[in-house]
C-alpha cells in the first residue's frame, strides 16, 4: 500500500481521498478548512501541521484545488513541495486548471526527479463518492503507469491523453462540449414546453430519436422528468454553474492559444456568465434551462 499526501478535499477531493482510504493506502490530508481534515481523520487518515510536514514522505501526492496558481504555489511557490519531496515521488494533480500551469510545474518538478500528471476529472460529486470517475491523463507513460492503479481506486475510466497538459486540454473539450448540449437541451425542452408538449413525453421523443445526448437522457435540465438530478432538487448539488463558467474560460484561453475557432463554446460561456451573474453560480449548471422560460 502506498503513502498518499492528499490536498484539497472539497466535494470532489473529499470523497476521492475516503476511496484511497478505504482501498487500504496510507493517506495523510491537508486542507484549508479544518472540518474536512477532522472528517478524513475521522475515517483512518492522518495530518499535520504545515503542507510540507503532510508531504514530507510520500511516495505519491494527489491534488484537487481551485486554479493554476494554487497548484503552482502548492508545488514549485516559495514554500513549495518540492523542497520535501524525495526523488522518484509522483504527483497526481487532478484540479481542472490551464495546460500551461500544469506544463510549468511538471518541468520544474522533473529538474528534481519529481514525476507529475495532470488528471482532471469527470463525472461530479456522485461520480467521486462511487469511485466512477473519468480521469483525462497527460504525461509521460511510465508516470502514467505508475499512477493508474492509484486512479482505478477513484474512477472507472482512465484515459492516458499524452503528454503532460494533454489531459487539461481533454477536460475543456469535454466540459465545452457538455455546455453546448445542456443549452440546446433546455432550449429545445423550453420550446416544447411553449407549444403545449408535455417535457417527459417530449424528453422520450427526443431521446430515442437523433436529439438524444447525455444531458437529454441522464441529467434532464427540466424539473420532475428525472427523480434523481439537481433540477428535480431545486438544482442544488451537481457541477456549479460557477464551475462550468471557469471551464468554459479556460476553454476559451486554449481556443486563442491555438487559434481555433468555437463560436458555440465562446456564445455557451456568454450564455452561461449572464446566467451566473443573475445569481445563479452556486446552481448546477442544468439551471440554464430556467434562462429560456417564456414569461
Amino acid at each position: 500500500m502506498a503513502k498518499i499526501a492528499f490536498f484539497g478535499l472539497g466535494n470532489m477531493g473529499g470523497p476521492m481521498a475516503i476511496n484511497l482510504l478505504n482501498a487500504g493506502h496510507q493517506v495523510k490530508v491537508f486542507d484549508l478548512f479544518p472540518a474536512a481534515v477532522d472528517k478524513l481523520v475521522a475515517l483512518g487518515a492522518t495530518t499535520a501541521a504545515t503542507a510540507k510536514d503532510v508531504a514530507a514522505d510520500a511516495e505519491i501526492v494527489v491534488s484537487m484545488l481551485p486554479a493554476g496558481k494554487h497548484v503552482k504555489d502548492l508545488y514549485i511557490g516559495t514554500e513549495g513541495l518540492i523542497d520535501v519531496l524525495s526523488p522518484g515521488a509522483l504527483v497526481i494533480d487532478s484540479s481542472t486548471i490551464d495546460a500551461g500551469s500544469a506544463q510549468e510545474t511538471a518541468k520544474a518538478l522533473q529538474a528534481s526527479d519529481i514525476a507529475f500528471i495532470d488528471a482532471p476529472v469527470s463525472g461530479g460529486v456522485a461520480g467521486a463518492a462511487a469511485g466512477t470517475l473519468s480521469f483525462m491523463v497527460g504525461g509521460s507513460v511510465d508516470a502514467f503507469s505508475k499512477a493508474k492503479p492509484l486512479l482505478e481506486v477513484m474512477g472507472k475510466n482512465i484515459f492516458h491523453a499524452g503528454d503532460v497538459g494533454a489531459g487539461q486540454v481533454a477536460k475543456v473539450c469535454n466540459n465545452m462540449l457538455l455546455s453546448i448540449l445542456m443549452v440546446g437541451t433546455s432550449e429545445a425542452l423550453q420550446l416544447g414546453m411553449a407549444n403545449g408538449l408535455d417535457p417527459k413525453v417530449l424528453s422520450e421523443i427526443m431521446s430515442k430519436s437523433s436529439g438524444s445526448n447525455w444531458t437529454l437522457d441522464v441529467y434532464n435540465p427540466c424539473p420532475d422528468v428525472m427523480d434523481t438530478v439537481p433540477a428535480s432538487n431545486n438544482y442544488e448539488g451537481g457541477f456549479m454553474t460557477d464551475l462550468m463558467v471557469k471551464d468554459l474560460g479556460l476553454a476559451m484561453e486554449t481556443a486563442l492559444a491555438s487559434s481555433s475557432s468555437t463560436p458555440m463554446g465562446s456564445l455557451t460561456r456568454s450564455l452561461y456568465s449572464l446566467h451566473q451573474k443573475a445569481g445563479n453560480g452556486k446552481k448546477d449548471f442544468s439551471s440554464i434551462f430556467t434562462a429560456f422560460e417564456t414569461k
